[in-house]
C-alpha cells in the first residue's frame, strides 16, 4: 500500500468527488480542490466569514461549497469557472446543516432549533420552505434515484412524515402521521418501497410504511430491553434490515413478516470455529510505523469488555454500528462495551430471478479483529465485497479482506499497515467512490492511501 505526503486540512473537511477524481479540503479560510492521482492544487478560493464549518460536491462535481453554520453563510464556487460564485444568506433562523441535494443543482438549509428546511435553487435563485423538521442532522432521506424527499416532522405535538416531489419544486405529495412519540431517526429501503421509522431511546419500537403511508408492520422484542433502537442497516437488496439496540442483539427482519429471521448476540466467550485476529503487541515500534504486518492468530477464548455502569443514562452499552457490505453477505457490528473488537457476521443467501431471497446456511459470527486501542471507525470499502478498513487514533491502519486466494480456495487475511507520516494519528476513514483508495484524517492533517496492485507495478517498470 502507498502512502502520499501528509496534507494540512481543517475540522476534518475533506471529500472526494463523486467520480473519485478530485478531492476538496478546507484550510483555515481557504478551499482547496486537489487532483486526485498527482494531488497538485488545480482549484483555491477564499471563503469569508470563517471558520469553514461545511463542504460539499454536487453529483456531477462541477461545483462546490464551503459553508460557515454560524454566520448561516454558504458560499458556492463551479469548478470550471474560477470567477463563478454564488452566495446564500441563511438569516435569522441560523444553519445547522448543510448539504447539496441529489439534482446538483439545489442546497439543502437545516435552521437551528427545528424551524425549517429550506432548499435554494442555484438555477432559478428561489427558496422553497418546509416547516418543523423533528432533526438537523437525521430524519431525513432521498429516495435512490432522487425522485422523493422524505422528511420526518412534528406538527402540533405530533410526529409526521412528510413526502416531497423533488421534480415539482418540492411539492408536498403525501403527508401522514405515525404512532411515535418522540420519533428517532427514518431509513429508506435500497429499493424505495419501504421506509423504517423507529421510536427514541426509551422504547424498542420499529414501523414500517410505504410511502403513500400504509402500514406494513412492526417490531418490538418479545423481551422488553428497557431501551430503545441504536441503529438500522437496511441489506443492499432491501429484502432483509439489521437492527440493533442497548440490549447486545442484533435483529434480522425480512421484508414479508418484518420478524426476525435470525438474532446476532453478543457473548463475551468466543464461539468455535470463529477467526479471531489480534493486533500485536508493539508492532509499530518493531516496524518503525513502516511497512505491514499480519494480524496474530491466537486462541481466545474471551473477548476484551468494558463492564457498563447500568445506573447513568444511556449506558455504553449496545451496538453502536451495524454497516453491511456492498453485497450484504458480510455484516459489520460494533458494540460500545467492546470497543476494542469489530465483529464480522456472515450472511450467506441466493439470488434467484424473481428477485426472492432465500437464506441457504445459517448466518454466523465469522470473524473477530481484536485491536489494542478502541475502534475509533470501521469501514467497508465501497466497490468490493471483501474488503474492511478500521483505524484507532493511532499511527496505524487496519484492513481485513476474504479476496486472498490460498491453496484451499479464497481464505482471509487480516494486516497492521504503519502510517509512515511524522506524528500521524488516524481518527477517520473516507474511501474514494471507486473504492481504490482512501484519505485518512488526523485533527489537522491528511494523507491518502492506495493499494498497488500487480497492474501499477508493470507500469512503474
Amino acid at each position: 500500500m502507498d502512502f502520499t505526503q501528509a496534507y494540512k486540512q481543517s475540522n476534518f473537511l475533506v471529500e472526494f468527488s463523486k467520480g473519485a477524481q478530485w478531492i476538496l479540503t478546507a484550510v483555515e479560510d481557504r478551499l482547496i480542490v486537489r487532483r486526485a492521482d498527482s494531488f497538485l492544487i488545480e482549484r483555491t478560493w477564499l471563503v469569508e466569514p470563517t471558520p469553514i464549518t461545511h463542504i460539499g460536491w454536487s453529483w456531477d462535481s462541477e461545483y462546490v461549497f464551503g459553508a460557515n453554520s454560524k454566520q448561516g453563510v454558504v458560499n458556492v464556487f463551479k469548478i470550471t469557472d474560477e470567477t463563478w460564485n454564488a452566495r446564500v444568506v441563511a438569516g435569522a433562523e441560523g444553519l445547522a446543516r448543510v448539504e447539496w441535494a441529489p439534482d446538483g443543482r439545489s442546497i439543502i438549509c437545516f435552521s437551528e432549533w427545528g424551524l425549517r428546511v429550506t432548499i435554494w435553487s442555484l438555477t432559478t435563485g428561489s427558496a422553497t420552505y418546509i416547516q418543523f423538521p423533528i432533526h438537523p442532522d437525521k430524519g431525513y432521506c432521498y429516495r435512490a434515484d432522487g425522485r422523493y424527499f422524505i422528511l420526518a416532522e412534528r406538527h402540533k405535538s405530533k410526529d409526521t412524515i412528510g413526502v416531497y416531489d423533488t421534480a415539482g419544486a418540492y411539492r408536498v405529495v403525501k403527508h401522514f402521521p405515525v404512532p411515535t412519540s418522540c420519533l428517532a431517526s427514518i431509513s429508506l429501503a435500497p429499493t424505495g418501497n419501504y421506509l423504517a421509522v423507529w421510536e427514541g431511546s426509551l422504547e424498542y419500537k420499529l414501523f414500517i410504511y410505504t410511502l403513500v403511508g400504509t402500514l406494513q408492520g412492526s417490531f418490538s422484542p418479545m423481551e422488553d430491553p428497557g431501551f430503545g433502537i441504536r441503529c438500522v442497516a437496511w441489506h443492499p437488496t432491501g429484502a432483509y434490515l439489521a437492527v440493533g439496540g442497548w440490549d447486545d442483539k442484533i435483529y434480522i427482519l425480512d421484508n414479508l413478516t418484518w420478524k426476525p429471521v435470525t438474532i446476532f448476540e453478543f457473548q463475551a466467550r468466543v464461539p468455535p470455529g470463529v477467526n479471531v485476529w489480534r493486533e500485536p503487541v508493539g508492532w509499530l515500534e518493531a516496524t518503525h510505523g513502516r511497512g505491514f504486518l499480519s494480524y496474530e492468530r491466537p486462541k481466545v477464548t474471551w473477548l476484551p469488555t468494558k463492564k457498563p455502569d447500568l445506573t447513568k443514562p444511556k449506558p455504553k452499552v449496545g451496538t453502536v454500528q451495524l454497516e453491511w457490505n456492498k453485497t450484504g453477505s458480510l455484516l459489520l457490528a460494533r458494540y460500545e462495551n467492546a470497543p476494542t473488537v469489530v465483529h464480522v457476521y456472515e450472511f450467506p443467501y441466493t439470488l434467484s430471478k424473481e428477485i426472492n431471497l432465500s437464506l441457504t446456511d445459517v448466518p454466523r459470527l465469522r470473524s473477530l479483529l481484536i485491536q489494542q486501542q478502541p475502534v475509533v471507525q470501521a469501514s467497508w470499502n465501497p466497490v468490493r465485497k471483501g474488503v474492511l478498513s478500521l483505524c484507532t487514533g493511532g499511527s496505524g491502519l487496519y484492513t481485513w479482506s476474504d479476496e486472498w486466494i490460498g491453496e484451499d480456495g479464497e481464505e482471509e487475511m487480516a494486516e497492521c499497515v504503519g502510517i509512515p507520516a511524522i506524528r500521524f494519528e488516524s481518527r477517520a476513514i473516507r474511501w474514494s467512490p471507486d473504492g481504490k483508495g482512501m484519505a485518512l484524517l488526523d485533527r489537522d492533517t491528511f494523507c491518502c492511501a492506495f493499494e498497488v496492485t500487480d497492474s501499477d507495478v508493470l507500469d512503474d517498470q
